[in-house]
């Protein structure tokens, strides 16, 4: 692994958040040379495992490669860190240099992992009880999903009062997240040969009104907490077509629309059934394939509250869907807080800050000593 350099203050010394930044910056760069692409988590696994273990004061578990840590100091609160272990497929390799690392993972989300297996162990006598949940198979399928595992399994040991998805959010808190329909709109038409068109019907001509409707969407953004969401409505994949000498007889467009946590996925799939319905016929239909709520900033919560003013920066909204939606509907009012930025994510040489790192650990120290708590008056 390469070193680190270490930027020298007067005196000759490294400042503590430059002395952490290096320190995170290799951890991180460790995590990221360990493949663990989705479905092959077993050997960052092992890894965690073993860092976790080295700290008397957790409690560790597995449900099969999902790996939850946990103090049990009997305080009144309990705080639930997650990350997810995987990647998307990519490009094997690191590279760690002044400060950044850069390699597969390093944004989304190995920066991250190594800024809560450093906080598992920085504080053995927090303010409130934490937990900590490593999980497998994030970024596949939600049947698959680790933290979901967990849920089904082991339930209790997901309860707290709230939580932090390390997620990357570029060091800023980033509140609820918006929900996802994933749609599809079959049109049909008749078929003929191309060269007497008029005896049949084009369906993928049928598709031209919808697409101008699809591009002229005009994105509702409410405003929740402070957070201004945006949702978007874009048509995704297109099918159609028989033969080059075939007038198509049938032509679908896949549509995935983002809505914000402010309203149901029922409520935001009547509006978009109402956008369609000029455009359907009978026995025609807008198809349903997957379906993921939203969940709403909670801020309001007292912890939440806390941790933003640990962090000392204006939260954002999550406009993407992230697991903080499927804690909030197991009772778990959660935010996204981590290092990376979000627009890195599955992109080819993503990359993470030293700097970035030892602000996001920095806070998170703070708040779980109870720097975040309100001082009554």
């Amino acid at each position: 692994m390469p070193e680190v350099t270490r930027a020298a203050q007067p005196g000759g010394s490294a400042s503590p958040s430059v002395a952490l930044g290096a320190e995170l910056a290799e951890a991180t760069a460790r995590l990221v040379d360990i493949p663990s692409v989705s479905f092959d988590e077993h050997a960052i696994a092992k890894e965690v495992a073993a860092q976790l273990g080295r700290h008397p004061w957790l409690s560790l578990q597995r449900v099969g490669e999902n790996l939850v840590a946990r103090t049990e100091l009997g305080r009144p609160e309990r705080v639930l860190f997650a990350g997810h272990l995987d990647t998307v497929p990519g490009e094997p390799g690191v590279r760690l240099e002044d400060g950044r690392v850069t390699g597969l993972g390093a944004s989304d989300m190995k920066g991250g992992l190594a800024v809560l297996l450093w906080l598992a162990g920085a504080v053995p006598e927090p303010a409130f009880d934490l937990t900590f949940a490593f999980y497998v198979a994030e970024e596949v399928a939600q049947v698959h999903n680790g933290l979901a595992e967990i849920e089904r399994d082991r339930p209790e040991l997901l309860r707290a009062d709230v939580a932090i998805v390390a997620e990357p959010t570029g060091g800023m808190i980033e509140a609820g997240c918006q929900g996802s329909l994933r749609l599809e709109l079959v049109l049909e038409g008749r078929r003929a040969h191309t060269a007497r068109p008029w005896m049949g019907e084009n369906a993928i001509h049928r598709l031209a009104p919808v697409l101008e409707v699809l591009a002229a969407y005009r994105a509702r953004e409410p405003e929740l907490d402070g957070c201004r969401y945006r949702e978007s409505l874009q048509a995704v994949g297109l099918t159609g077509g028989v033969a080059g000498n075939v007038v198509p007889d049938a032509a679908s467009v896949l549509i995935n629309h983002r809505f914000a946590p402010d309203r149901t996925s029922s409520e935001a799939l009547a509006e978009i059934e109402k956008l369609f319905a000029p455009y359907l016929r009978a026995g025609e239909e807008l198809r349903v394939l997957d379906v993921a709520e939203g969940a709403p900033p909670s801020l309001d919560h007292p912890l939440l509250a806390g941790l933003v003013r640990a962090v000392d920066a204006p939260p954002r909204a999550k406009l993407g869907w992230t697991d903080v939606a499927r804690l909030f509907a197991a009772g778990v009012p959660a935010v996204n807080f981590g290092p990376g930025s979000p627009e890195l994510a599955h992109t080819p040489g993503e990359w993470v800050e030293a700097d970035e790192l030892a602000r996001v650990a920095g806070a998170l120290h703070e708040f779980v000593l109870g720097g975040g708590r309100s001082v009554p008056s």
